[in-house]
């Protein structure tokens, strides 16, 4: 935990407006001074969330992720980008996690598997043309879901917070978190 969990007459924060009718249950149990807990709680929700607008695509918002992904390297000619381990370590996943992600993509025909061109051992990810059609068909979905979250959080706050998480999720912090400084 970041810092140790109130004692009974330490005062606490009011609970925002959007959460008032949770008031009190979340500092109840710590998770207010746990940024670990606090992050995975709100990343298991907006998953949640982000994943009942994507439904109808037939997407988790990580597989929509990752096909956008995959498209966005594509788009850039980054040779690096379509590795299995430079995919898996641009979404902050092992490489047995993104098996598991890629698995239903490439059965569903939307991901294919090539050997690379100079290192056979090495495997790309691609889009298909079905892979980019569904690609496309789960970003008209996510827009309408960033553009909710957005109108109820705040375009600046919604900006600064994909900031503020993006540096965490960096190779960077990573190392220095591990080093203690």
């Amino acid at each position: 935990m970041d810092e140790p969990a109130p004692t009974a007459a330490a005062p606490t924060a009011p609970a925002p407006a959007a959460a008032a009718s949770n008031e009190g249950q979340s500092d109840r149990w710590g998770w207010d001074y746990c940024t670990n807990t606090a992050v995975r709680r709100a990343a298991r929700r907006l998953g949640q969330l982000y994943g009942d607008i994507s439904a109808p695509a037939g997407l988790m918002p990580t597989q929509h992720t990752l096909l956008t992904h995959l498209k966005l390297a594509a788009a850039a000619s980054d040779p690096a980008a379509g590795t299995l381990q430079n995919l898996a370590a641009a979404m902050v996943m092992d490489l047995s996690a993104l098996g598991h992600t890629l698995k239903p993509l490439i059965r569903d025909g939307y991901v294919k598997l090539v050997p690379d061109a100079r290192d056979r051992r090495v495997k790309r990810a691609r889009l298909t043309e079905k892979g980019e059609a569904k690609q496309a068909e789960g970003q008209a979905l996510w827009h309408v879901a960033q553009s909710r979250f957005d109108a109820l959080f705040g375009v600046e706050e919604s900006a600064a917070l994909r900031r503020a998480l993006a540096i965490v999720a960096s190779e960077e912090f990573a190392e220095a978190f591990k080093r203690g400084k």
